[in-house]
């Protein structure tokens, strides 16, 4: 008697949107897949349409269920993108932790006193920790994250790895990894893809002996 085998936690088929496709992709739970590639071909495209913050064409599914027949509020809290730079829509920092901080502040290096902060005087790399610890509190499946570290310092890229890094494993999630730090996908990805023309191409990982 056959066993079926359960679909990937997320997977891509045939995605397309503007230069970007066809991109066929699937990513089990506990695995990071890290791509990278020049400026402009495509990275953050592919990030934005799996999210469904864009028009696409082709498939997008978690764990079998199609990405329309989700409600987009339901898709892109299972499905969540860490972009570039965050939005922030409420002035204190506070105000968007109502239900708790899923990891403590200390993790990303940040003193419990910045969440009475403003956050028009936050830098750049707090916004960004704390976007990460805005995105994780909603317990997302799948975390796309698009150069989640570009405007940190080496020790606070370290501590940003290793919070994604353990709520992949404990949690049992799948990650989409944008960076054009190669040093970086070596340490954090467990497949390794670049973008070429809006194709991915699958790398041969390399790591340290």
């Amino acid at each position: 008697m056959s066993v079926s085998k359960p679909p990937p936690l997320l997977q891509i088929k045939n995605l397309r949107r503007l230069m970007l496709g066809p991109v066929s992709l699937a990513a089990n739970a506990g695995e990071c897949l890290g791509i990278s590639g020049p400026s402009g071909t495509g990275k953050s495209l592919l990030l934005r349409a799996i999210a469904d913050l864009d028009p696409h064409d082709g498939e997008v599914l978690l764990e079998g269920v199609r990405c329309r027949d989700l409600t987009p509020v339901q898709w892109r809290t299972l499905v969540g993108l860490l972009p570039p730079e965050s939005c922030w829509w409420l002035p204190r920092v506070a105000d968007h932790f109502l239900n708790g901080l899923p990891v403590p502040l200390e993790a990303l290096g940040l003193a419990p006193a910045i969440l009475q902060e403003p956050v028009v005087r936050l830098s750049s790399g707090e916004k960004q920790r704390l976007a990460l610890l805005r995105l994780l509190a909603n317990r997302p499946r799948v975390l796309l994250l698009d150069e989640p570290t570009a405007n940190l310092d080496p020790a606070n890229t370290k501590r940003m790895e290793a919070v994604i890094s353990e709520y992949r494993q404990t949690q049992s999630v799948a990650v989409i990894w944008v960076s054009h730090d190669q040093a970086q996908i070596a340490r954090v990805a467990s497949q390794h893809f670049t973008m070429v023309d809006g194709q991915l191409q699958e790398q041969t990982m390399e790591r340290d002996v």
